[in-house]
């Protein structure tokens, strides 16, 4: 079976995350997927089995006489956004596809060269589309078909490997699947997420990234009166937005460039309140980029009075750069293995996090790869079956690499 004909299978079965649940997985839908992955698994002879956080495990052994080389992790998350994924997703296929707009079912959306200029290149290949109401969950459902295509082809001893590890995870869209992985059983030395964009895409620098509020006390008394009396929240919180670098939002910003993200913001006279998410790829600057958002705060209430504005910032993860960078075979042999099968690599930064980053820090060394997809986390989402065979031969090649050393 071809790895899109899996991606079909696989992407009618909603898997929205949920953001606001303490649960894990954060829904119920999750185990939906969990069970069939492992079902298949299992069928393949694979030994597996699903924890009881929907966590699906396999271990495949090593060809006969290549039992000491790598052991080598391939992962991918079942979960998407929750972001126009309410109702029944219905993927549309477009064979010998003509590289120009596609309008996208009665939706009144088209996905269109304009904004997604590289549609031309994918001319000629077979496309698969959502119908404009929903994502399509090739984030990352294609990654899971992958792996699992990449297993079937193992288990009929296509090419001698070493010993290799495979799991599918949930609530990566959220950032907290990865927490409850269980690294010492999954038994690999490293790892690659299958969770990129365009095949050939390498990625293993991520954004350290933190979120903040800034909670603004007001002093409410009747606007009639007021004079030199009111402080209004809305206004201070007003302020605090116009202090920060008007450029450095994500629309301005690409590369390894970070930013501020206001993600969501309410208040009134008495009371109002600012989330921001922060990003940088540079340790030093994401430091500094906090440092600006404490001396808004300092400034804010040596003017307004103390305790008029409050800001908490948290992490949420890190750079894993840091930890690649001291094995950077793993970058080598990818970009080996995609040159292998006839694509140029891209190493590109990752702007946004990935469960690879919290992985790395936990002693799994895992940058990621693309899978083929584009435009993830809308109904523009799209994908090619050529990408994602070039994706599964990516994996082939790389498995190849190891079983060579």
């Amino acid at each position: 079976m071809r790895a899109y004909e899996r991606l079909l299978k696989y992407v009618v079965i909603r898997t929205p995350s949920d953001e606001s649940s303490e649960t894990v997985p954060s829904s119920a839908c999750q185990f939906n997927l969990a069970k069939i992955l492992l079902e298949e698994l299992q069928e393949l002879g694979v030994d597996s089995y699903m924890d009881d956080k929907s966590f699906v495990y396999g271990k495949i052994p090593a060809t006969k006489g290549y039992e000491n080389c790598t052991k080598l992790g391939f992962m991918a998350h079942m979960d998407t956004v929750s972001d126009f994924c309410d109702h029944d997703i219905v993927p549309v296929v477009i064979e010998n596809y003509n590289g120009e707009d596609v309008v996208l079912g009665n939706s009144g959306r088209t996905l269109n060269v304009k904004n997604f200029p590289h549609l031309p290149k994918l001319k000629g290949r077979t496309l698969i589309t959502t119908d404009g109401t929903t994502v399509l969950g090739a984030d990352d459902k294609a990654g899971i078909a992958e792996i699992m295509t990449v297993v079937e082809r193992l288990m009929k001893d296509e090419i001698p490997h070493g010993p290799i590890r495979v799991a599918f995870t949930p609530d990566e869209e959220i950032g907290t699947g990865s927490h409850s992985f269980n690294v010492p059983d999954f038994d690999a030395e490293f790892a690659y997420t299958v969770d990129g964009g365009a095949e050939g895409e390498i990625e293993y620098e991520n954004f350290n990234a933190a979120s903040a509020k800034f909670d603004i006390a007001g002093f409410s008394v009747h606007p009639g009166s007021s004079k030199d009396t009111m402080i209004n929240a809305s206004l201070v919180a007003m302020e605090i937005n116009s202090m920060l670098p008007s450029a450095d939002t994500p629309r301005d910003t690409e590369g390894y460039e970070g930013f501020y993200h206001l993600m969501e913001m309410s208040g009134n006279v008495g009371h109002a309140s600012l989330n921001y998410i922060i990003r940088d790829h540079s340790a030093s600057m994401f430091e500094a980029r906090k440092n600006i958002l404490l001396h808004i705060e300092k400034i804010m209430n040596e003017k307004w009075g103390e305790g008029t504005v409050k800001l908490t910032i948290k992490d949420q993860y890190a750079n894993m750069a840091e930890i690649i960078s001291q094995h950077m075979h793993l970058i080598d042999n990818a970009k080996k293995a995609a040159e292998n099968i006839g694509l140029t690599p891209e190493v590109v930064p990752i702007r946004g996090g990935t469960d690879g980053s919290y992985l790395s820090f936990q002693g799994l060394p895992c940058p990621n790869l693309g899978t083929g997809g584009y435009a993830f986390h809308g109904p523009y989402e799209h994908i090619t079956v050529e990408g994602m065979d070039f994706a599964t031969d990516m994996i082939m090649e790389i498995i190849s690499l190891y079983a060579a050393v």
